[in-house]
């Protein structure tokens, strides 16, 4: 799938604010600092559509952004947020998990994580909060242009081991690399093929 058009659209905290339309949405989401912003630009081909800091956790509204005219990206906050106050937290907890309750739109999720990291405690506990509220997910790993190649594949490996010991079977993953453009391809045709997947079905019903 080719990215034609990528314009943002509307940042908020509630979901009853979001837009309207009825486009498949896929949200982009995970740790402070994993990448996220990077990942988004690259996947869109844009240098700037999601704000990149220097700072971990910048993103701290559900951000809305209109690709191809058809489908919407929407980048929501980061957990474990490296310096908001505790009420801040909370109150960002909420709306991503309102989010994920309430919105219709949402065909899945995409889950970052470092590649150079084993799994950590928050990003199972919310891959569990996923499964739990059977929201369809998958896992992006990030960064892979800091490790060798061999190093990408065991940890890979090792990191979908630990996850079927909690999991029947693994969701669907991707490795990535925003400054080598790796893997933008794969996660561009995994969304333009459920996109064809939903159409499919609403003409059908």
């Amino acid at each position: 799938m080719k990215i034609k058009s990528a314009e943002f659209i509307i940042s908020n905290s509630e979901v009853s604010k979001c837009p309207t339309q009825p486009f498949p949405e896929y949200a982009f989401i995970g740790r402070s600092n994993v990448g996220k912003s990077s990942l988004i630009n690259m996947l869109t081909g844009r240098k700037s559509l999601a704000k990149t800091s220097g700072r971990p956790g910048k993103t701290q509204l559900i951000n809305h952004f209109l690709i191809n005219k058809k489908w919407f990206l929407v980048d929501l906050p980061g957990y474990g947020y490296a310096r908001v106050s505790k009420s801040s937290k909370k109150t960002f907890q909420k709306f991503i998990t309102n989010y994920f309750e309430q919105r219709k739109q949402l065909v899945s999720a995409f889950v970052l994580i470092d590649i150079r990291h084993k799994p950590q405690p928050v990003d199972l506990e919310f891959m569990q909060y996923l499964g739990e509220h059977e929201i369809p997910f998958s896992i992006i790993f990030t960064k892979a242009d800091k490790l060798k190649p061999k190093a990408i594949e065991k940890h890979v490996v090792d990191y979908c081991n630990n996850l079927l010991q909690f999991w029947e079977e693994l969701p669907p993953h991707f490795v990535t690399s925003s400054s080598k453009t790796i893997g933008k391809e794969e996660v561009l045709n995994f969304i333009d093929k459920t996109n064809k997947e939903i159409e499919q079905l609403r003409k059908e019903s």
